[in-house]
């Protein structure tokens, strides 16, 4: 077995019991790309409005905000495309490949090195726990993909890779984005919606990521992310 993959595969969806679309459930995520990019950045503290978000994603500059700022709004928005057409065309995977390439998306021109794995030590905001030390992110890369197999449940599999990304940081910035990205990358693509973290839930999503980087127990983050998936969606999927 190739343990540097995940193709799709039969899985098992045991909380909401959706019959799997690729196609309705990629349509929701287009129609929902604007407030995808909106939460984002707002959870960065870069504080944009929706329509100033739809604005920069149709290739409009706004006022009022650092250059810098705009651009990370709009990276996410080309990141998200990039993802979509990925997966329509059947390019998705997750490698490491794949994930730095990605990133070199996501990351432009913000974070110290974009498309490749950190070769220096970080620190994360809020919390006495140390990253692993650089030389060890290949193996714990081929460690993550090999467990993600175990994992039958879709949503246990997509959330596990978020949370040991995030806490692998196995970049030097857009850890937590990115993590998001594929953990999105792998529901669309085996048919399953998207899960959106909203802004306003910030405060409750950082207290509980604090927590998990200090234990790592993902029960209580698993818990808090299937909790934000729409239930308008849901219904939208099992119809």
């Amino acid at each position: 077995m190739n343990h540097n993959k995940i193709k799709t595969r039969e899985v098992k969806d045991s909380q909401w019991n959706m019959k799997p679309d690729q196609a309705k459930a990629l349509m929701l995520a287009k129609r929902q790309l604007t407030e995808l990019v909106f939460d984002a950045v707002n959870l960065e503290g870069i504080n944009f409005t929706l329509p100033e978000i739809q604005t920069l994603l149709d290739g409009v500059t706004v006022g009022g905000h650092k250059i810098s700022d705009q651009r990370i709004a709009i990276n996410q928005g080309k990141t998200w495309r990039t993802l979509f057409e990925w997966i329509e065309k059947g390019w998705f995977e997750v490698t490491a490949e794949k994930v730095c390439e990605l990133h070199c998306i996501a990351g432009k021109e913000e974070a110290l090195e974009c498309g490749r794995f950190r070769f220096g030590g970080v620190t994360i905001a809020g919390t006495d726990y140390m990253p692993p030390e650089a030389g060890m992110l290949p193996a714990l890369f081929d460690n993550m993909m090999a467990q993600v197999y175990k994992i039958p449940d879709i949503y246990d599999r997509a959330i596990f890779l978020f949370l040991t990304m995030a806490r692998c940081q196995f970049f030097y910035d857009v850890n937590k984005r990115m993590g998001r990205f594929i953990m999105n990358g792998l529901l669309l693509s085996t048919g399953y919606p998207a899960i959106n973290l909203p802004a306003k839930r910030q405060l409750e999503f950082n207290q509980l990521m604090i927590a998990f980087y200090k234990s790592n127990d993902q029960k209580p983050m698993n818990t808090f992310l299937r909790s934000c998936l729409d239930e308008r969606i849901i219904k939208i999927m099992k119809a």
